[in-house]
């Protein structure tokens, strides 16, 4: 399986192709329509220059160029979209999990929260510039990994995978200064869209959460958490091992402390979906044995029925 393949994965794009139709219609809300552009098909903004070929056409030559350099050169402008997308990928240590090989009879491609979540980010971006909308990324931890600028060309898409596959989660999670310091940076009125386990200080998340609806973003937050942490399956005793405290660590009895977890996990996701229903924000629990075509399309449905509730 190649790289790109890892994320990319075509039985996924698939399946989730008759979703590009509904998707557009999910934002149809705060967009009305796509731009006009005098370059019949081009926008303003100049994107990069390529070798003419025959049949380009010829208006679009940068004669400018071909004066200094002789060669045909054919200026390329980003088009103009109807959405411009920006996702925001947690990258921390704990999106890792789980970290450990399976254990014998476990399922040997199971995927970690990361790996889940990348995907369901290459879904989106894929699904998102296929509609000629424009998709940017985020990787973040306690700070900024890496960005890539809003873009609807299907060649950014390479540059895309090329960040997911790259990145590998390893640091703490802190989205006070992160979130606040992206607000900034998104100042045209668009969508973000959240990928996390969240598993941060929750008025951190709230904070940064109400700093972009105060940017009149449309956000999209997808709460993507292990099965075990859902269920917590475990039975014998169990090691449970803090991936972003410094030598946390407990060997314990998982029965006698299973009922306080449950209710401390659903305590937690109640707060998370309220907070986002309390300020007009869509939440998806996306879990990782959850199949991610089924998950995408219940979220894009979920999200059209509030469109058109509230319209």
């Amino acid at each position: 399986m190649s790289d790109s393949e890892n994320y990319f994965r075509p039985e996924i794009l698939s399946k989730i192709a008759h979703l590009e139709l509904r998707a557009r219609r999910v934002v149809e809300g705060f967009v009305s329509g796509r731009h006009k552009s005098p370059y019949n098909g081009f926008s303003v903004e100049f994107a990069e220059h390529r070798q003419y070929v025959p049949g380009d056409d010829v208006r679009h030559l940068d004669w400018r160029a071909y004066a200094k350099t002789d060669r045909l050169l054919i200026k390329e402008y980003e088009v103009e979209t109807n959405l411009r997308t920006h996702i925001v990928l947690d990258c921390s240590h704990s999106m890792a999990y789980p970290e450990h090989p399976p254990l014998p009879g476990e399922d040997g491609r199971r995927m970690t929260k990361w790996d889940y979540a990348a995907t369901v980010a290459a879904s989106l971006a894929f699904m998102l510039v296929h509609q000629q909308d424009g998709v940017g990324l985020t990787l973040f931890d306690h700070e900024i990994r890496s960005q890539l600028p809003v873009s609807s060309r299907r060649a950014s898409l390479v540059g895309l995978m090329r960040h997911l596959q790259e990145a590998t989660p390893a640091q703490h999670t802190d989205t006070k200064l992160v979130f606040s310091h992206l607000a900034e940076q998104f100042p045209k009125r668009g969508m973000v869209v959240l990928i996390s386990d969240l598993l941060t200080d929750f008025d951190d998340i709230v904070n940064g959460l109400q700093r972009f609806r105060f940017s009149r973003h449309d956000i999209l937050v997808m709460h993507v958490l292990d099965h075990d942490e859902l269920e917590f399956p475990f039975t014998d005793q169990t090691l449970f091992e803090g991936m972003e405290g410094v030598d946390l660590e407990i060997r314990t009895d998982p029965q006698a402390l299973r009922k306080h977890y449950m209710e401390a996990v659903q305590s937690f996701i109640s707060r998370i979906r309220a907070t986002c229903l309390n300020h007009s924000i869509d939440y998806a629990l996306l879990s990782t044995a959850d199949s991610l075509d089924v998950a995408l399309t219940k979220f894009l449905a979920n999200r059209l029925h509030r469109q058109r509730s509230t319209a």
